[in-house]
Order: structure tokens, then C-alpha cells, then sequence
């Protein structure tokens, strides 16, 4: 293309922009193929010309410049790990052998009157640990071999043993889990930490998500939406094969010149419709045309693993230009190295009812954690070193737990050994960011069937997450249609047992 070609695609935006040409028309008639529509839906974050004020209630602009909390928090950032499908607590980190001494038994009726189970049905067998446990570090924390390499930094890590949910099907315990809600249109976590804290980079988005496992969350990409927060709060999903943002690049014939002044026209004429009607989404979507030409730049160099060391390579266990939640968690590192707030990874693939050898308890389960236990491990080592473990909070769990009895999906029994989903009780665990070392609270029964003792919510865990940013659970909030929205809901309480 022409410059003087380029010159006249830009006056007559400019002449459009000054007739108040509704957006529509101005997208499809003056900018059509230059790839804006498609990054201003997936990408957020700015740092919109400098200007001092968020908008909204803050004002009209910069919607992602850095925020006080409400008090200082001890972390800065948060890398949340989320091991989609439920990981079974009984084969990692619950260690129960009275459960061992009934495998293979029938299931006491006490267990199943007035439960109810996925796919349990009739009369199911019991089943013991399929794994060998050993206490762990100075702490004692039993954690099973399984994850013999984040059994060597157990007193780094706080264990919530005693989790529960009232969601026992995939999708709405992701969401609640992940949103404060089991019903979609709630913000995420990462949206509302973003929401309230700003970005420290204005070249990378505020909040980023990564994705393993060959699947997306059965929740779907709503467990990092914004919900009714603007789009620009929205979690921007990047990949370690191939483009890291879909859409990102210049299309054929336009040069980075003509996609800069292509967005400088478009949010002229977006400023005229904000200054018409108010409306922050127009805000929201100027930062997001703003941020999408700086990604162009900045998002490739930090997503490029080539240039790590070799024993960084090795400590993680990483293989560049693949898709693997070892490259996952080493971008994760990179990118809160580099300011962003909140970093999430979905690892899809641990389900474990017992119907196949991929979610079986004793061959899947095993297989899939030696694909993160290295990793994770890396990352707390990492971390450390560099000085940031304390400023970065690490959450890793599932979205439900996993029964004491061996699944018989309809009454039969499974040619594998599997485990239903149970809402009773299961583990998450913490680290860095404020939180308690070598630390394990809540218990279960003696066959890790239900919670005994210190019992924590999903709304317990976010309220802590936010504490530890900075945020009084109970004060961030957002106005929409007629009330003030909260993560936590009406519910939450700050775990201060594992606060340091």
C-alpha cells in the first residue's frame, strides 16, 4: 500500500470523525481488515494517554492506572493455578489410612442416606489411598510421592484441608470458585483484582491467562470474564505456542504508521461518543485498541522462552515452542516479573471417575501430576530467589473434591479405579504473598469424608486473595442495577489462620 494511499485512509477518518459518524458505520466503512474489531473484544489493559483518572466513577480515562487498596497488602501479584476437573485431595495431600483398611468393603449406609452423588448409584465399594504418603519437611506435611518434588518445599506452602462447595457438577463449581457465583455473569477473581488495583505495566495487560491440558475450563472462558466490571478488567488469554494473541499482528499490507493513526481516528470518534453519552464500555474499548498496539510489541518478548538459561529450562522442565503447563508456569513467572497483577492458569484434565486409564486414580491422576509437580516446585524455588515469593501469592487447587468410595457410574462397577465428585471436603493450599509457612489447617473424618474442623468456602478463599492485595473483601465493590456487587457475595471470611 501507498503512503499516499495511507495518507487518504486517514483524512477521511478524520472527516468521518468529524461528522459523528456512528462507530459502527466508521468500523465497517473506513477500517475494515485491519484486525481492530477482533482485538478490541479479547484484549484489556492501558494506560490510555497518560491521564491520572480511571473511568467510570474515577473519571473517563486510563482504567487500569495503579490503585491504593484499601491497606498495604503483602502481596503485589497473584499466580492462581487451577487444576480443572479436581484433582483427588485422598491420592495428594489428605492422607487417610483407616480408608485403607476398608478398601474394597461396602460402603456403610450412613455415607450415602440423604447424599447426593454425579454418578454414584446403589451400594459402592470403598477405596483406599492409591499412593504411598510420607511426612514432609519440618512442618510434617503429609504429601503422597505422587509430587516427590513439591514434597521437598513443604514448609513453603499453607494447606487448606478442610474445603467445601455446594456445587458437585464441573462448570458451576468453576465458576464459583473462580467468580463467587455458580450462575455466569459474575466477575472473576483476576477482573476484580485488576479492577481495583490497576496495572504496574502499562505495555501488558492487568490480568493473563494461560491455558493447558488440550481443553478449555467446562466452565468455559466466563471464569475469567469481566462479568458487569467493563471489558477492560477481563482476563486476556495468551498462548506459548504459535501467536501468543490470536488477531495481534498486522494484517497484510498495513504497517505499524498506518495501524497507529488507524487507532488514533477511531478513538476520536470514540471520545465524542463518550462525551455524548457517558457510557464507560467506550472508555474501556479506547484502552483496548491502545493496549492491542502496545501488546504488538511488548507481548511477544515476554511470552519468548528461547533466551532462559538452560538451567531455568531444566528446573522447570520446560520445551520451548510447545504447548505445556510447564512453559505455562515459567511465562507466569515472567509476566508478574514484569508487573502483572494477576496471572491464571487453567490446567484442564484431572478428572478421576474410573472410566477410562486417563482418569484413572492410580495411572492418569500419576501421569498428570508429574506434569506439574516440577514446575510448581520451580516456580516457589524461582520465585524465591529472585526475591518475589513474598510479593507474589500462589493459589493451586480444584473446584470440588473427590469421594472415599469408588465410583460405580449407574450401580456398575468401572474397569478403573475412580473417584466420584464430592463437595464435602478437599485441599487447596497457598504460598508466598503474606501467607503462613509450613502450615496445615482444617481436618477431615478419619476416611477424609467430610470436614471436621476449620472448614473454608470458596467465598473464604477469595476474601483471603483479596487480603492479602490490599482489599477489604467487604469494601470492593461495584454499583449494578440498583445494588453494590461484591466477590464474595454476602458471605466470606478472611482465613487469618494462615496469614502471617
Amino acid at each position: 500500500m501507498s503512503k499516499r494511499s495511507n495518507k487518504n485512509i486517514i483524512q477521511e477518518a478524520n472527516l468521518q470523525t468529524s461528522h459523528q459518524i456512528t462507530r459502527k458505520y466508521f468500523f465497517k466503512e473506513c477500517f475494515s481488515g485491519i484486525g481492530a474489531m477482533a482485538l478490541g473484544s479479547m484484549v484489556g489493559g492501558c494506560d490510555w494517554l497518560g491521564s491520572k483518572d480511571r473511568f467510570d466513577q474515577f473519571g473517563n480515562s486510563n482504567p487500569l492506572m495503579a490503585q491504593a487498596p484499601h491497606f498495604i497488602g503483602k502481596a503485589k501479584s497473584v499466580i492462581y493455578l487451577h487444576m480443572a476437573g479436581a484433582p483427588s485431595q485422598l491420592e495428594l495431600f489428605d492422607y487417610k489410612p483407616e480408608l485403607l483398611k476398608l478398601d474394597g468393603q461396602e460402603c456403610p449406609q450412613s455415607l450415602l442416606e440423604g447424599k447426593k452423588f454425579a454418578f454414584i448409584r446403589g451400594v459402592p465399594k470403598m477405596l483406599g489411598p492409591q499412593a504411598i504418603f510420607k511426612q514432609r519437611g519440618q512442618s510434617g506435611a503429609w504429601i503422597s510421592d505422587n509430587l516427590p518434588h513439591l514434597a521437598t518445599v513443604a514448609d513453603e506452602i499453607s494447606f487448606l484441608k478442610a474445603v467445601q462447595t455446594d456445587q458437585f457438577n464441573h462448570g458451576p463449581a468453576q465458576l464459583l470458585m473462580h467468580t463467587g457465583s455458580a450462575r455466569l455473569g459474575r466477575p472473576s477473581i483476576g477482573a476484580w483484582a485488576t479492577y481495583g488495583l490497576g496495572s504496574e505495566n502499562s505495555n501488558l495487560p492487568g490480568f493473563v491467562v494461560l491455558t493447558s491440558g488440550g481443553n478449555n475450563p467446562d466452565a468455559g472462558k466466563s471464569v475469567w470474564g469481566n462479568g458487569f466490571l467493563p471489558s477492560v478488567y477481563q482476563g486476556v488469554q495468551c498462548r506459548s505456542e504459535g501467536d501468543p494473541v490470536l488477531f495481534l499482528k498486522d494484517p497484510a499490507g498495513i504497517d505499524r504508521d498506518l495501524r497507529k493513526a488507524s487507532i488514533d481516528a477511531i478513538n476520536e470518534a470514540n471520545q465524542l461518543t463518550y462525551n455524548e453519552f457517558k457510557d464507560p464500555e467506550t472508555i474501556a474499548r479506547m484502552a483496548q485498541y491502545e493496549m492491542a498496539f502496545k501488546m504488538q510489541i511488548s507481548v511477544p518478548d515476554v511470552m519468548n522462552i528461547n533466551d532462559e538459561p538452560a538451567y531455568i529450562h531444566e528446573m522447570y522442565g520446560t520445551q520451548p515452542g510447545t504447548t505445556s503447563f510447564a512453559n505455562n508456569v515459567l511465562l507466569a513467572r515472567k509476566l508478574v516479573e514484569k508487573g502483572v497483577r494477576f496471572v491464571q492458569l487453567f490446567d484442564w484434565g484431572w478428572d478421576s471417575h474410573g472410566t477410562d486409564v486417563k482418569n484413572a486414580v492410580d495411572i492418569g491422576l500419576v501421569n498428570k501430576c508429574r506434569s506439574i509437580d516440577k514446575p510448581i516446585t520451580a516456580l516457589l524455588l524461582d520465585l524465591k530467589q529472585r526475591g518475589l515469593l513474598d510479593e507474589t501469592l500462589i493459589v493451586w487447587g480444584g473446584e470440588f473434591g473427590r469421594t472415599p468410595m469408588q465410583e460405580n457410574r449407574d450401580g456398575k462397577t468401572l474397569p478403573f479405579k475412580g473417584r466420584d465428585h464430592h463437595t464435602e471436603a478437599f485441599t487447596t493450599w497457598m504460598a508466598g504473598g503474606g501467607i503462613k509457612k509450613g502450615t496445615s489447617f482444617g481436618e477431615t473424618d478419619e476416611i477424609g469424608y467430610s470436614a471436621i474442623n476449620g472448614k473454608v468456602t470458596a467465598h473464604d478463599m477469595q476474601a483471603t486473595i483479596l487480603n492479602q492485595l490490599g482489599f477489604d473483601h467487604e469494601k470492593l465493590v461495584y454499583p449494578f442495577q440498583g445494588r453494590s456487587f461484591r466477590l464474595t457475595d454476602v458471605h466470606g471470611r478472611v482465613i487469618n489462620e494462615i496469614v502471617a
